[in-house]
């Protein structure tokens, strides 16, 4: 015991970067496990898109959604999804698919359509990016965006 804490001193640096490192694998292991919603892959979300009455909803800027995005999705930017939840509330039992450019700002959408009542959830893991680039997919593109 007395050499641990003889490394711990010694190396003070190392041993606060394993705690921290500690804590965060800790905190996303609890963040996972509390998770209500789920991921899928593009290519499950394009099956479950054509197995049921899907609902696509990408949460980018308008910007970004007129340059490309899914068939039918739903444009509802992330800072606007709470004021459009009555729109889209009659649909709470219908599977959910979340879409944004690649992934980040999908996974707070999820969290907050479950807040709401939501019950069939999921997050496209790799967003748009993964769609378009990885998997190869077809997009939709609106040539409306002038500048």
């Amino acid at each position: 015991m007395d050499r641990y804490l003889e490394f711990i001193l010694n190396h003070y640096i190392l041993s606060l970067a394993l705690a921290v490192v500690t804590f965060l694998l800790i905190q996303e292991l609890i963040e996972t496990a509390l998770k209500k919603f789920g991921a899928i892959s593009p290519l499950l979300a394009v099956a479950k898109m054509n197995d049921s009455d899907t609902i696509v909803i990408d949460v980018r800027e308008p910007e970004e959604f007129l340059k490309g995005h899914i068939e039918n999705a739903i444009n509802t930017p992330l800072g606007n999804l709470q004021a459009h939840l009555p729109k889209i509330e009659a649909n709470k039992n219908k599977p959910i698919l979340i879409a944004c450019q690649n992934g980040t700002r999908s996974g707070s959408a999820g969290k907050l359509l479950t807040k709401a009542g939501f019950e069939q959830v999921f997050v496209i893991t790799g967003g748009m990016q993964a769609w378009e680039n990885d998997y190869k997919l077809p997009i939709k593109s609106d040539n409306k965006l002038k500048k």
